[in-house]
């Protein structure tokens, strides 16, 4: 009884993940600039990765404690790392796209007139 509804488990939690997975890829197609992109896909690519390595971690129980630490070595580094780039790409000067009020130009700025 057990071992089914783990396999339930693991098999809804796989396509919920490679549903998430399809939609990232969408939304860093569709999307306009590199500001949007970036979001699409790490939103929908975190949430569709995890759901994906949990699913197998139902599907293989042996396996539950390294699926678990991908999982939570996913959750804390792709929004870190999509900050990094998104921060990276404004102080390059990559202009977001229907850009209305740029908070951060000032400071950015500064910045460079300082070095």
């Amino acid at each position: 009884m057990l071992s089914t509804i783990l396999t339930y488990t693991g098999y809804v939690l796989l396509v919920i993940g490679c549903f998430f997975l399809v939609v990232s890829s969408l939304g860093i197609l569709r999307m306009p600039d590199l500001y949007n992109r970036l979001q699409a896909g790490t939103k929908a690519s975190t949430l569709g990765a995890m759901c994906t390595i949990m699913g197998v971690g139902f599907l293989h129980p042996e396996w539950w404690v390294k699926c678990f630490l991908l999982t939570l070595f996913i959750l804390m580094t792709n929004p870190l790392s999509s900050s990094v780039l998104a921060r990276a790409s404004l102080r390059s000067g990559v202009k977001p796209y229907k850009l209305v009020v740029d908070e951060c130009e000032e400071y950015y700025r500064k910045e460079k007139e300082e070095n």
